[in-house]
């Protein structure tokens, strides 16, 4: 049998099996792992006898055994595991995924976008994909569905997927990855992210147990970026890292951080029972006796919570932010903690004076790249302003003339080995050397 024809009756009989496997779990209790895969090589062996016993009454050909066991193989794949998604997410270059209805839009590691041919051939095929998948999270069985239109949960590989459905014109569907599960900062120099200055400066403020946080638009690299902080704190010290979907995975390095615990947020389940939001996690956090909190990202009740731990005594906490600049991190932290807390902004600008030294901006390029383009230092506040110094600015290219820091941030910095000299330099020269 030809290779068209192959893909013909794989094409068919996985849109029928997906079908019947559908219908099922809409009429029935959902199964999951290998009870799943089970029902699936039922229903997959029942599709393909009942198509030979059509072609035999109509005398048709009848696949041999060898084809028809070929096939078979080919829709379990499809219908089990990530099925079609599995070639996509094999692709290393591969940076995002993004899938609506039938259509298929990737974007690589250099930038590029790219439209790759159908997956699935119709947006329920989709749905029931996704369903599938999330009824073999690795955190419990996630709902996906008319009453549950929005789901966002990890993948086994710490991909990030979102999905939606009924509220969109189309069934949707968004996988982020994260390429560089053990970044450090020299990597991110090499890929133009980051600076020797940078470097050697981001160390200092994670070695002398400054607060960060790290602020950039959608999909800019903070969380890289923070993957990379992570490498710089010592391997003696008790890390809790705090999310909504795992990302960091900073546990599974154990060669990094033998003590780290991950918390990960939960919804609530069916009857509207058992959420655990990053806020509550905050705050069992501290009774963790970390050594250093670590939020995923920052951007709602947990606001608070995280800076009073920060002010407290939880020196070398991170963060990331979504933010337009460095300077922007405070009107966000700010509306923040007025939504959740309904705390004012005096009281804010103090909290956050108190308990954030650095903001470290990283920017999208023009070309796909990333580059950390501002780090701003907090020192005090004046009423509903937070007061702060941009240490270091990058634009157009180059390093530019940036404000010295303060005399407690580069003591701070100075203690862990860094030349705050070096900040005040000419631009882009550092010992007469282009940086």
């Amino acid at each position: 049998m030809s290779d068209d024809m192959t893909a013909v009756h794989v094409r068919e009989v996985t849109r029928e099996v997906t079908r019947r496997l559908s219908t099922r779990a809409a009429d029935t209790e959902p199964v999951e792992g290998e009870e799943y895969r089970a029902l699936a090589r039922r229903v997959v062996r029942q599709v393909l006898d009942e198509r030979a016993s059509r072609a035999l009454a109509s005398g048709e050909l009848v696949l041999d055994g060898p084809a028809e066991e070929a096939i078979a193989r080919q829709v379990l794949a499809r219908v089990c595991g990530l099925g079609p998604l599995e070639a996509l997410l094999e692709d290393s270059e591969i940076e995002n995924v993004n899938l609506t209805g039938t259509q298929v839009w990737v974007r690589y590691a250099d930038g590029r976008r790219e439209q790759l041919p159908p997956i699935v051939d119709s947006p329920e095929e989709l749905v029931a994909l996704v369903r599938r998948i999330a009824a073999d999270s690795p955190t419990g069985e996630r709902r996906f569905d008319p009453a549950a239109p929005i789901l966002d949960m990890a993948l086994a590989d710490g991909s990030r997927l979102n999905a939606i459905l009924d509220v969109s014109h189309q069934p949707a569907v968004s996988i982020r990855r994260h390429r560089y599960r053990t970044t450090g900062l020299g990597q991110l120099r090499r890929l133009g992210t980051l600076d020797r200055i940078l470097v050697d400066l981001l160390q200092a403020a994670v070695r002398s147990r400054r607060n960060i946080v790290i602020t950039g638009g959608t999909s800019a690299g903070k969380t890289t970026l923070l993957r990379a902080l992570a490498t710089e704190v010592p391997p003696e010290e008790r890390v809790v890292t705090i999310e909504d979907v795992p990302e960091l995975a900073l546990e599974r390095d154990k060669a990094a951080h033998p003590d780290a615990v991950a918390l990960h947020s939960r919804p609530p389940n069916t009857e509207g029972r058992g959420e655990v939001t990053v806020a509550d996690l905050v705050r069992a956090a501290l009774r963790m006796s970390p050594d250093r909190v670590i939020v995923g990202e920052t951007r709602g009740s947990e606001t608070v919570p995280l800076l009073t731990a920060m002010s407290q005594g939880n020196d070398g906490s991170l963060t990331t932010l979504h933010a337009a600049s460095s300077q922007g991190a405070f009107t966000k932290l700010g509306a923040y903690a007025a939504l959740s807390d309904r705390l004012p902004l005096e009281a804010t600008s103090l909290l956050v004076a108190a308990a954030v030294h650095l903001v470290v901006h990283v920017s999208a390029t023009p070309t796909g790249g990333r580059r950390v383009t501002s780090v701003r230092e907090v020192v005090g506040a004046d009423g509903a302003q937070v007061i702060s110094n941009e240490i270091y600015r990058y634009e157009r290219g180059e390093k530019v003339s940036a404000a010295p820091p303060s005399p407690e941030t580069g003591w701070a910095l100075q203690s862990a080995g860094f030349d705050v000299a070096r900040l005040v330099a000419a631009p882009s020269t550092v010992n007469g050397r282009r940086r």
